[in-house]
């Protein structure tokens, strides 16, 4: 999970095989499998030059994978796993297929995305706000034998799924009277409420014609800059701004399209000061 300072729990990386997936590089020799498709996969160059190194010699080519030109790291692994250990993928291509839309922000519209009629939209909702570890564990078999409705018609996922939309629902009105925009930058802060776990595509739904956000929250454990630009923006690629490699700058990340940066949880002003340098920046970027 992103948090401030160190990434990983080391103390998780035991037995004899540890896989990090879809999350930044490690130099850890503990781990064993990594999979990554974001463009700010490696914190520091020794990180990168190390990747390399077991590329070129030979020593992880069949174990470390990377490739940023990969809408979800789940149609990376994939590929990976079809392609070089004869894996058989043709029972997954829903899941794959909706692992893209989520991932890559796909949604045919913000409303579809907000008001999330489609079964693996809610799932999607669950999963993320899971706070019982034993949660995904029991959902994995299930989702790789039955279809997204069978799995979300399960007693122990449907109890979930009227709160969460609750919630969900709250998430929508807070940030309409928290939210403005200007120059095609929404901005919100919502650290006095400790939401975190909003729907990052309820800001375009409020305002359609806005290219980026800005938004501020906080957990028990992080106070969080979340950027990104509208993915129905009509504004062409050449005038949109790589999102990793402003967050990168303040020690966060992501893909070129959305980012995001991790304060300590008593953060607040330095994450302010950092959200108002990055809004001012998208500002100055906007063209009419």
């Amino acid at each position: 999970m992103h948090r401030a300072g160190g990434l990983f729990q080391f103390a998780d990386f035991s037995g004899g095989e540890n896989a990090i997936v879809d999350f930044k590089y490690s130099r850890d020799p503990r781990v064993t499998w990594w999979f990554d498709h974001h463009l700010s996969a490696f914190l520091t160059p020794e990180d990168q030059a190390e990747f390399q190194r077991g590329q070129e010699d030979g020593t992880q080519v069949m174990r470390k994978f990377f490739d940023p030109n990969y809408t979800s790291c789940t149609g990376f692994i994939a590929h990976v796993a079809s392609t070089k250990f004869g894996f058989d993928t043709s029972g997954l291509k829903d899941l794959m297929y909706w692992a893209d839309i989520v991932d890559g922000a796909k949604y045919e519209s913000a409303k579809a995305a907000v008001e999330m009629e489609a079964p693996a939209m809610k799932l999607t909702m669950v999963i993320e706000s899971a706070q019982d570890d034993k949660l995904i564990p029991k959902m994995i078999p299930l989702l790789t034998a039955r279809t997204l409705q069978e799995v979300l018609d399960q007693d122990f996922v449907q109890v979930l799924v009227d709160p969460l939309m609750e919630k969900h629902q709250m998430g929508i009105e807070l940030i309409r009277q928290r939210s403005t925009c200007e120059k095609g930058v929404i901005t919100f802060d919502l650290m006095d409420e400790q939401m975190e776990g909003y729907s990052k595509f309820i800001p375009y739904y409020l305002h359609p014609d806005a290219t980026y956000v800005v938004g501020l929250s906080k957990s028990k454990f992080r106070t969080k800059i979340s950027v990104g630009t509208n993915p129905w923006t009509t504004k062409p690629v050449s005038e949109l701004i790589n999102l990793s490699v402003v967050c990168e700058r303040y020690g966060g990340g992501g893909h070129a399209r959305v980012g995001a940066v991790s304060f300590p949880a008593d953060g607040e002003e330095l994450a302010r000061k950092a959200a108002a340098e990055i809004e001012a920046e998208l500002k100055a970027a906007y063209r009419e």
